[in-house]
C-alpha cells in the first residue's frame, strides 16, 4: 500500500509519469501529488480515497507496492507468456 511521500515520488519516477498526469490519472488536483510527495518519508496526510485514488493510477502504469520492512515500489514484471517467449 502506499504510505509515504517518499514511495509516491520512487513509484512515479519508476513508471515515468509526471506529477499531472498523476493527477489526472488519479482524479485529484496537482497540488494535492505535490502535498503527497512532500510528506517525505512520514506517513500520508489524505484521505484513504485519495491515497486509494492515487495508487491505482500508478499500478495502473506499472508499479506494485511493497511493504515489507518498509515502504517500496518495483515495475512489475511484463508477463510475456502467450507472446512466443518462455
Amino acid at each position: 500500500m502506499l504510505t509515504t511521500g517518499n514511495q509516491l515520488k520512487a513509484a512515479r519516477a519508476l513508471a515515468g509519469v509526471e506529477q499531472l498526469a498523476l493527477a489526472e490519472a488519479s482524479s485529484v488536483s496537482i497540488g494535492t501529488i505535490r502535498n503527497m510527495e512532500a510528506c517525505g518519508a512520514d506517513t500520508l496526510k489524505s484521505g484513504l480515497k485519495t491515497i486509494t485514488a492515487v495508487q491505482r493510477a500508478l499500478e495502473a502504469a506499472g508499479v506494485e507496492f511493497t511493504n515489507g520492512g518498509e515502504p517500496g515500489v518495483k515495475l512489475r514484471r511484463k508477463d510475456h507468456a502467450g507472446a512466443g517467449g518462455p
